[in-house]
């Protein structure tokens, strides 16, 4: 983690010693003062050239202080930096408005920055926050700018065109009192889960999987096929293990479920960490039905087995990645997008390596899948800062323009190079996704097109499609290249996407829309035991130190520590909104 705090100024040494004060001193003024009317139009636009243009310049220069969202390998050529690269730089040439990162931080060092800020008040002009709890307290502290008429004055046709295609949803999510108080990323739907399996293992030991070429196979083909791999070592290791697992096992975001059994628990209708709502109408919670002991059942059928890494439970996900590397296990759970970043490794050690995507099946031939929270994390503005629409035309310039201009190599060239050369996205100001609910598919027509010369360059939608299609078409034209961006963009776009693409068309997803996503008061205080509870009662019945009827002693004690009190609240909240 990077600061630009001293430590040793007067600020810092206030927060630390009296936060409470601080946090008390700002709800007393929240309950005295209460949100003030929005900027005009006229107020928000008086240091523009053109106000109200969603892509003007200020007349002089304009500073913005942010709270920035970090990973450890962005991959910034040499020299650039979070606060000085080529998205920034492009900040400061359309808007000339000059970013300086108040704070830069990953995973809980950020979390622990902005509840920092949020408890002393001092926010930077803008930041990422990680929850509508979040958001639901900066408003409460009347912390941060009420955005609707800046939104609806300054966004773009395309980004309200994006927005609206949740139906409401992604806006409903940023909105308090019917109040736009954030900018929304989103989240499309990106199920399922799929079982990546080393396509060159299959040939060599003459194995084929889904006969009928529908994309979808089932558990009992996922077993033998592991078994072979474990018998006769097929990557010739020397050491073969069953298909690894992390210990966290479960994940509602299709995104990130790479290496759980989320796909297997979709096999029995179960639904692990979601909330539903069961046959009578009462909310349940997904890891406490007999769907998900059953899978746990099967689960702990494939270790006594050793279809599942005997060492599950203590690896670690990059112990998990070096697995495929090494050549030690050909099967893996994941997302469409984990050659990009997972599976590539196994291609870099061996340039025979190749996968094939599939998804798993219930007994009825059906992939069952669930809606994703289209969002969880939101842009803000802090109260009182004085360019409030620089925000929304970030958003312009990032998720419209930039991402739809035809000609990026000539208007935007270093913002091109770096989607060329792969440049994290967390690099741009706001690390967050704003897509339309349809783009990954639209995405995938425009790279197919384009592949076959239906279309040409000039007509995909997107810079990143038409740098895809030269990767797969590298691929295509030599399929054993060393080329790993050609190897990892074939395989995610045309095999992964290709799959969500074949089994929407053939109606072959049967979907599940959760009931709540978010926290309830209760939650701050019982949900970190209740998920270790889940976790390790889990993990003992899949290793077989407990037997599978523990599950039951497992719903019990989660009743009793706090999840029939989280249910109730649930359900109050969504009663309240009827």
């Amino acid at each position: 983690m990077r600061t630009k705090w001293s430590l040793k100024s007067k600020v810092l040494t206030k927060r630390l010693a009296v936060l409470s004060m601080s946090a008390l001193m700002v709800a007393a003024l929240a309950a005295c003062g209460g949100s003030s009317n929005p900027p005009t139009a006229e107020e928000a636009g008086k240091y523009e050239v053109t106000p109200g243009d969603p892509f003007s310049a200020y007349k002089d220069q304009i500073t913005v202080t942010m709270g920035r969202v970090t990973t450890a390998n962005p991959k910034l050529p040499a020299g650039d930096t979070y606060e000085n690269n080529a998205y920034t730089r492009l900040v400061k040439d359309t808007f000339n408005a000059q970013i300086t990162d108040q704070f830069e931080a990953n995973g809980e060092d950020y979390s622990r920055q902005v509840s920092l800020a949020i408890a002393s008040g001092e926010l930077p002009d803008m930041m990422r926050v990680d929850s509508k709890d979040e958001l639901k307290e900066l408003v409460d502290n009347d912390l941060i700018e009420d955005l609707t008429a800046i939104y609806d004055q300054y966004a773009t046709d395309n980004i309200k065109q994006i927005y609206d295609s949740y139906d409401g949803r992604a806006l409903d999510n940023a909105t308090i009192d019917g109040r736009l108080m954030g900018l929304p990323a989103t989240s499309l739907d990106s199920a399922p889960t799929m079982v990546w399996v080393r396509q060159d293992w299959l040939d060599l030991l003459g194995i084929q999987l889904d006969a009928d070429g529908d994309g979808a196979i089932s558990l009992d083909e996922v077993e033998k096929t592991a078994l072979e791999f474990l018998k006769r070592d097929p990557g010739q290791s020397g050491n073969p293990v069953g298909i690894p697992f992390v210990n966290t096992m479960n994940t509602t975001d299709y995104n990130g479920s790479a290496y759980t059994m989320l796909g297997v628990a979709s096999t029995e209708g179960a639904f692990p960490q979601y909330w539903m709502n069961g046959e009578d109408g009462k909310i349940v919670y997904g890891s406490t039905t007999e769907e998900t002991k059953q899978m746990l059942g099967i689960m702990a059928d494939w270790f006594k087995n050793g279809i599942i890494d005997p060492q599950f439970g203590t690896r670690t996900f990059d112990d998990i990645t070096a697995l495929y590397a090494n050549g030690q296990s050909g099967i893996a759970f994941g997302p469409w997008h984990i050659p990009d970043w997972g599976l590539i490794s196994a291609k870099q050690m061996d340039k025979n390596a190749k996968f094939s995507a599939y998804t798993l099946e219930d007994a009825n031939g059906k992939v069952n899948v669930a809606h994703a929270n289209p969002s969880n994390q939101f842009i803000v503005v802090r109260k009182g800062y004085e360019h409030p629409e620089l925000a929304v035309k970030i958003v312009n310039l990032f998720y419209d323009k930039l991402a739809n201009d035809k000609d990026v190599a000539t208007t935007m060239p270093e913002a091109a190079k770096y989607q060329e050369t792969g440049v994290d996205g967390s690099t741009r100001p706001f690390n967050i996704e704003v897509n339309s609910a349809t783009s990954l598919l639209d995405d995938y027509s425009d790279v197919v097109r384009g592949i076959k010369g239906e279309i040409g360059l000039d007509e995909v939608r997107t810079t990143e499609s038409k740098n895809n299609i030269g990767s797969i078409k590298t691929y295509l034209s030599d399929m054993d290249t060393d080329d790993v961006t050609a190897w990892s963009k074939y395989h995610s776009r045309i095999n992964g996407v290709g799959l969500i693409d074949k089994l929407t068309k053939e109606n072959k997803f049967v979907w599940m829309t959760p009931a709540f996503s978010g926290t309830t008061p209760s939650m701050k205080q019982t949900w970190a035991n209740l998920t270790k509870l889940e976790q390790e009662s889990f993990i003992k019945i899949i290793t077989g130190s407990e037997p599978l009827d523990y599950f039951n002693t497992f719903v019990s004690n989660w009743k009793k520590q706090g999840g029939d009190q989280v249910i109730q609240e649930i359900e109050d909240e969504i009663a309240s909104k009827q």
